[in-house]
């Protein structure tokens, strides 16, 4: 893997062009292979983007390549991962991880019965802003932090965002959405005690619009707040007994920030970077590799799980079920 990491893409949708166009333009990753459960989907993608094209995931998983990355929807993440894990190929797997907990817990075993790298590809936690953001918080310039706010909210309507609404294809703004702000807040407190949650359904039965809070041993809380029905200021505020640290929209992309010590200063962090951002957590993917780590400690795969668990027991509490579960 001297000249990076040579990739096989499960799914062709806009999550896959974005990871494509972000890896070719700033890495030396290639795109060898890409997979569809349609040939033609498969070859006009990989005119776009390169890679060999493949009709189905079963061909794409035994490629000559390095890795997969999963792209595909939600529900298809558990088979679609541990197909590849089963044809010995390091997964990096598109967020949410999975639909819930149960189906997490299968994948983590199957990376771990065969000994292979697998990562939630949760790409905001490898950016560096989010690096200076655990920087700052380990350095005790907030002092000790007892609350995180932060939100994501996106105008997603049903007739041009089909699966977002479809029960059947795991919709919702909590698994699409809701996920940055949740995952901010283990990242930032840990695994929560307490999950309080209450929300708003659509037409066709998802969440429309959902809100939790989230208390800690320590006696801290987080509240997350996500929704499909229109752009929110997508911030996040991490608050501190000594001060805050204000992350501007949309937080869980590069952008800018600010140190707030009240009665003292202001410390402006500009944004200072080129491209996406989707690439840092496939050239994370890669120095693991290299160094024959089985899991992220970024974002371990123990964590994922944990992160599932919480969207259950919100799903639970706001009566979200899909079909097929």
């Amino acid at each position: 893997m001297s000249n990076g990491i040579r990739w096989g893409i499960i799914g062709t949708g806009g999550i896959a062009r974005t990871f494509a166009t972000d890896l070719t333009k700033f890495t030396n990753h290639q795109i060898a292979a890409v997979g569809s459960r349609s040939m033609e989907k498969a070859e006009s993608w990989a005119t776009k983007f390169g890679g060999k094209p493949y009709g189905s995931y079963e061909e794409l998983v035994e490629a000559d390549i390095d890795a997969v990355y999963v792209a595909t929807p939600h529900q298809l993440h558990v088979s679609n991962t541990i197909l590849a894990l089963t044809a010995g190929k390091p997964v990096l797997c598109e967020k949410p991880f999975a639909v819930n907990s149960k189906e997490a817990r299968s994948m983590i075993e199957t990376a771990r019965e065969k000994d292979l790298l697998l990562m939630e590809a949760m790409w905001s936690r490898y950016l560096p802003h989010y690096q200076q953001v655990r920087e700052i918080v380990a350095s005790g310039e907030l002092g000790e932090i007892f609350m995180v706010t932060a939100d994501h909210g996106q105008p997603l309507p049903a007739h041009t965002h089909h699966r977002l609404h479809a029960p059947e294809l795991a919709g919702g703004a909590l698994l699409d959405l809701g996920i940055y702000p949740l995952s901010l807040a283990f990242m930032l407190l840990g695994i929560p005690d307490e999950v309080k949650a209450v929300g708003t359904k659509t037409l066709s039965g998802v969440d429309a619009t959902t809100s939790a809070v989230l208390h800690f041993s320590s006696g801290a809380q987080a509240q997350i707040n996500t929704t499909l029905t229109t752009k929110t200021p997508c911030t996040a505020t991490i608050i501190g007994t000594k001060g805050r640290l204000e992350i501007d929209g949309d937080f869980y992309t590069p952008t800018s920030m600010r140190v707030i010590i009240p009665g003292n200063s202001i410390r402006e962090i500009p944004r200072n970077y080129d491209g996406h951002g989707i690439r840092e957590q496939a050239l994370y993917f890669e120095r693991a590799l290299l160094e024959g780590k089985i899991d992220s400690e970024l974002l371990p795969l123990e964590e994922s799980l944990a992160i599932m668990e919480a969207m259950d027991e919100i799903r639970s509490q706001i009566d979200l079920k899909y079909p097929f579960e």
